[in-house]
């Protein structure tokens, strides 16, 4: 817990004056970048702090000058701040609508055009956040999903949510396939304690989906993917 406490006063240390730099700067001008980049920077340096290391591999893979869907499993909480700060350009993520409430946090992450969603299974609330995930990707900027909606408990494979297909079908955008594994020994679903040591991070080659007659296709490329790059005993 001395790591986990460590690491809090870090960022908020970091946090609160780029909030006051960054966020009035990113009213006045349109331009969020700047706030993006400090908060990747911030992000970064607390996985150094907790001695947490980031392997990548396979980012060459992206297409340059291109709005991708990335497309990642999900088995801790250390995902998101891992995965963001390594996809090259400024993506936007689909993120809990109880987020958004979270005070200066949930501001930042509108103007970062992160995407609130439910998990009421409402079919119009979950084509209002498609729509909203085309408005961002039209805009030249990423989105980030994690495809099975939730951390999976034991490290496998869940099975795979349908919105993020609908969109890749409705807009063609790439996919690149995500496989994240390590993070779920570093900080477990359910516990606030870190530990040190590796997190892997592996980009596949981009899916098209105008390469595939339906969604359901396009979901089995992605989820095979996925699992290529994940230990076997992680792959469901």
């Amino acid at each position: 817990m001395i790591v986990s406490l460590v690491v809090f006063i870090v960022i908020l240390v970091l946090s609160v004056p780029a909030a006051l730099i960054f966020i009035p700067l990113a009213v006045i001008t349109g331009n969020v970048n700047p706030l993006y980049a400090a908060t990747c920077f911030i992000v970064r340096t607390a996985f150094r702090v907790a001695g947490i290391r980031v392997r990548v591999e396979g980012r060459e893979l992206v297409p340059a000058k291109t709005a991708c869907i990335f497309m990642a499993n999900h088995v801790s909480n250390l995902d998101p701040p891992g995965l963001i700060p390594r996809i090259p350009g400024r993506t936007a993520a689909f993120a809990k609508r109880a987020i958004f409430k979270i005070p200066v946090f949930g501001y930042c992450m509108k103007l970062g055009e992160f995407i609130p969603v439910d998990r009421t299974g409402s079919t119009a609330v979950a084509k209002e956040s498609v729509e909203a995930a085309r408005r961002v990707l039209n805009k030249g900027i990423h989105i980030t999903t994690f495809v099975e909606g939730t951390r999976s408990k034991d490290g496998r494979l869940l099975p795979f949510k349908k919105g993020p297909f609908y969109l890749a079908m409705a807009t063609g955008a790439p996919c690149i396939p995500v496989s994240i594994y390590g993070t779920e020994s570093l900080m477990a679903k359910g516990s606030p304690r870190l530990k040190s040591g590796t997190a892997h991070i592996v980009f596949h080659t981009p899916i098209y989906p105008a390469n595939f007659a339906t969604r359901e296709d396009l979901l089995i490329a992605v989820r095979d993917a996925i699992a290529s790059g994940l230990p076997e005993w992680m792959r469901g």
